[in-house]
This record gives structure tokens, sequence and C-alpha cells, in this order.
């Protein structure tokens, strides 16, 4: 029988991702446990207007019921934590504070696990050098495309593969607003229903911009190939009230209009997210819904594709659970 090691974990960040992150473990801590060979504990929960500890088991409390918030620190040192999972919000507002709280994990020789997208973007090096110097790890599938699987390719698989383009759909609400745009929605009501099916952010505009596009495939070159996410430039096409026609256009040539994000080697630090028409048999066609879906070019090996992947809180959620996972559990043998 396997052994089984324990990880704790310290959760900053209590809304939708973060309680789906601690339900699924409550769920399948046992499961976990047997398939992988480590049992996650979630020692402790902070946010911002107070924290809770926690034991093994035990469920988060109410919100009054939680204790006055206290230094990373103090709560990383009490918890013994492995691992400093980030769940905040992604906004220019909070960056700072996440990166100053990812860098205390990480030079304490605690691993970080993050879907939050914002630190990563301006403070990538920092992160890095700090990583690197403690002998920790950064893991960052949440906040490349949540259940979809394309960091740990750009991350990992890809090496040796040469591969020297990427091509996206990341953003699941952009392609779900557009087949409703082509199926003669309004954008208003393109955008309620995605909201209604919990696709879409109370404020989808970084979606329809294609920042989060955008976003998510400069932090996939950055594990390809090593570029700073804040020195790439960004060119985006955003889905608006005149994106219906196009939508609608495609269709008629047995088409369908998509947010398509790319890089490539040839064009450093540079990000673009164009609307294409795409036919059938590209990938990027055949997404439906709010699936997402990435193509790595690599001309010798030939394109390695990956898509699907749920757009919600959980998925985000699993993906945390992922990494965790990955950077605790014993590697030996196949594993």
């Amino acid at each position: 029988m396997r052994e089984v090691s324990r990880a704790d974990v310290v959760l900053s960040g209590y809304g939708p991702v973060g309680r789906a992150f601690v339900e699924y473990l409550a769920r399948q801590r046992d499961e976990l446990a047997r398939r992988h060979g480590v049992r996650v504990n979630v020692g402790a929960v902070r946010a911002s207007s107070g924290q809770c500890r926690l034991r093994e088991g035990e469920p988060v409390p109410p919100r009054p019921a939680w204790s006055p918030l206290v230094s990373l620190e103090e709560t990383l040192d009490r918890t013994a934590a492995r691992v400093f999972v980030q769940a905040i919000p992604s906004s220019p507002r909070l960056r700072l504070h996440a990166a100053e709280e990812a860098v205390i994990a990480l030079r304490r020789g605690v691993h970080v696990v993050t879907a939050t997208k914002s630190h990563l973007l301006s403070h990538w090096r920092d992160l890095d050098e700090a990583a690197r110097a403690a002998a920790a790890m950064i893991r960052i599938s949440g906040a490349t495309g949540a259940a979809l699987p394309a960091g740990d390719l750009s991350r990992t698989s890809l090496r040796g593969l040469g591969c020297t383009t990427i091509r996206a759909c990341p953003n699941g609400t952009a392609t779900f607003v557009l087949d409703r745009l082509a199926a003669g929605d309004s954008l208003g009501e393109a955008v309620r229903e995605a909201q209604r099916r919990g696709i879409a952010e109370a404020d989808p505009s970084s979606d329809l911009s294609g920042e989060d596009a955008a976003t998510k495939v400069r932090l996939l070159a950055a594990l390809a190939w090593g570029w700073d996410p804040a020195s790439v430039r960004v060119e985006a096409e955003p889905v608006d009230e005149g994106t219906s026609r196009a939508a609608s256009a495609a269709v008629s040539r047995a088409r369908r209009l998509r947010a398509v994000a790319s890089a490539s080697v040839d064009m450093p630090r540079l990000v673009r997210v164009r609307l294409e028409e795409t036919e059938p048999g590209d990938p990027l066609h055949a997404l439906v819904g709010p699936e997402k879906a990435v193509v790595f070019g690599c001309p010798d090996a030939g394109d390695v594709i990956v898509s699907g992947g749920r757009s919600s809180p959980l998925g985000a959620a699993l993906a945390l659970v992922k990494d965790t996972i990955e950077v605790t559990a014993p590697r030996t043998g196949f594993l």
C-alpha cells in the first residue's frame, strides 16, 4: 500500500473559486490521497476581512466567526503549510498585494499555486527569482485556462518539440458569445445568457475586449519561451455590437467566428487577438459553448492541441487542486 504524506495548505481568497477548492477537497480528500499519495488539508483560509484556522476535515465557519487577519508569515508558520494557494480576484488593485504575499511564501520555501493573473503579468521575474532562491515551485494552471491543462504543456511537455507558435481560444465567454451572436442574439442577450449559465463574470469587459485571452497567451508564451509577460505588447480586436454581422456572415460560409489569440517566436513579445473566421477541421472551429483550445505549432513534431476544459469556478478550483497535488505528491517510478 502506498505511503500517504500530508500537505497543509493556506488559501488566500474565499470567493466562488476558493469555496469550490475547499469543498472539492472536503469531498475528495481520501480519494485523492489513495490515488496520488498526498492528503491535502486546508489549514487556514484568509480573506481581506479576516481569516480562520481549520482542523483536518473541519468545515469553514461563517465569516462572523473568523478571527482578525494576522501576517501571512505567522499563518504559514502556525499551519506548517507546504503550499500557498491564491484565489483572489485578478485586479490592478490587488496586484501588488498578491505579488508580495506570493514572494513571502516562496522565500520561506512554500510552493505557490495561483489562479490569480494580475501579479504574474507584472512581477514574473520577481516571483521566479524568489522561487529559485528557495528551491520552491510556482504553478499557474488556474491562470492559463482553468481545467484546460495548457500551462502544463507550455511548461514541460513541449520541451524539445520545437514549438514556434501558439494559437488559442482560451476565453470561454468570448467563444460562447460569438456563437450566440451567430445564432441571432444581440450582444446584450448573449452576455446575459453567458452570465445566467455561470460562464461570464458580472463584468465581462476583459473577456469581450480580448484582454483575458491575451493575458493567458502571454503567460503561456512566458512558460514556453521565457518571455517576461510585462514586456509583451498586446494588439486586440474586441467583440462589440458590430460583431454580429461578421458572426452571421461567417456562418453563411460554413465557418465560425472566433476570438483567436496568437504569439510566435518570429515576432517576439507580441500577442495579437483577432476575430477570425475558422473553417471545419480547425480545432478552434470545433469548440462548443464555453470550451477552450490551444494549438501549439511544432513544425517538426506536428501541432500539439489541447481543448475542452470547464470555464467555471469549479474548473478553476480543479486546476488549483491539480497543481497542489503536482507540487506535493511523491515523484518516483512512473509518477
